[in-house]
């Protein structure tokens, strides 16, 4: 099979590999679709490495397929059925073996780009805001650097739960395309990050960018309020004014789903099955797709998700 392949320069190659095989309790899928996220780029650079038992220099956290084998212990699963799953990494390339515990099934009317887009956002989204921030209906969301491809999954998660969401958005020309993206009965703010402290204060800030400034946010927290830091491509090491922290008694909450346990992300796989996956089926939920590439693209696609003025997901797709 062919596989995008990091170097030991931390360059991108497409190789040929071996074809993976299906243990005991995993199950061999043919890749249609995968998704590009910002962990790719950071395992690129060496500063994201893949956890154990999957491969260290394949990159691709989202895949989604037809299932081609089926390993001796898994019940439940048939071939050509259509899956998509969270998985440590090897997503980019045309096959990939995934245990059967983190497969969730794809939609009758979902396309493949749309699959190949779902698992990681959405996994995030609900797992940060629902399980972890608890955000309720009424509850004020801010979601910095909503336009991408989590930030969509995001502004969409907080909305379905009740939640007040404000997307914070730095390119206009996009505005329309977030508040579009509100699940009927839902209002989405859409603001560009100067404008966001006029509609705070909030009960969760969600960062998704980092960068020098970002955690000044917190003084535009309600009391008790929560920030979720998940994405720091624009800088991980930030000042912080511990006093505006102490004065709201607010909590600074540090999530990723990556370095999980396999039990712990077989149980996120399971939530995202029984509650988030019947949303996408009845169309309450939406995966919007940028732009989706050729496995022998793969360059282009990087570039693409590197690049400004995206909004949702980049993909690659093998057939």
């Amino acid at each position: 099979m062919r596989a995008v392949v990091i170097d030991s320069a931390g360059q991108l190659h497409l190789e040929q590999r071996p074809d993976p095989v299906a243990g005991p309790g995993d199950v061999v899928v043919r890749v249609r679709a995968a998704g590009l996220n910002a962990a790719d780029l950071q395992q690129a650079r060496g500063d994201y490495p893949a956890p154990p038992g999957w491969p260290p220099d394949v990159p691709g956290l989202e895949v989604a397929g037809e299932v081609e084998h089926v390993g001796s212990a898994v019940t439940g699963i048939c071939t050509r059925d259509r899956v998509m799953a969270l998985v440590g990494g090897g997503g980019h390339a045309e096959r990939i073996a995934v245990p059967a515990e983190l497969l969730l099934p794809v939609p009758d009317a979902l396309s493949w780009q749309e699959a190949g887009g779902f698992p990681e956002a959405f996994s995030t989204a609900w797992d940060a805001l629902v399980t972890q921030a608890q955000v309720r209906a009424g509850d004020r969301v801010l979601i910095t650097g909503a336009a991408g491809g989590v930030g969509t999954a995001m502004v969409q998660v907080a909305a379905v739960s009740g939640a007040h969401a404000v997307a914070s958005v730095r390119s206009p020309e996009l505005h329309h395309r977030m508040r579009a993206l509100a699940p009927d009965g839902a209002h989405v703010d859409v603001v560009t990050p100067a404008d966001e402290a006029q509609y705070g204060p909030y009960d969760v800030i969600v960062e998704l960018v980092g960068g020098q400034d970002c955690l000044q946010r917190v003084s535009l927290l309600r009391s008790r309020g929560q920030v979720l830091i998940v994405g720091v491509q624009a800088g991980a090491t930030v000042p912080l004014r511990m006093f505006d922290l102490m004065l709201v008694r607010g909590r600074l909450i540090g999530t990723t789903i990556r370095g999980r346990t396999h039990a712990e992300k077989a149980l996120l796989a399971d939530l995202v099955r029984t509650s988030v996956v019947p949303l996408l089926a009845q169309g309450r939920l939406r995966v919007p797709v940028d732009t989706a590439f050729a496995l022998d693209r793969y360059a282009e696609g990087y570039a693409r998700l590197a690049g400004p003025g995206k909004f949702g997901k980049v993909l690659l797709t093998c057939g």
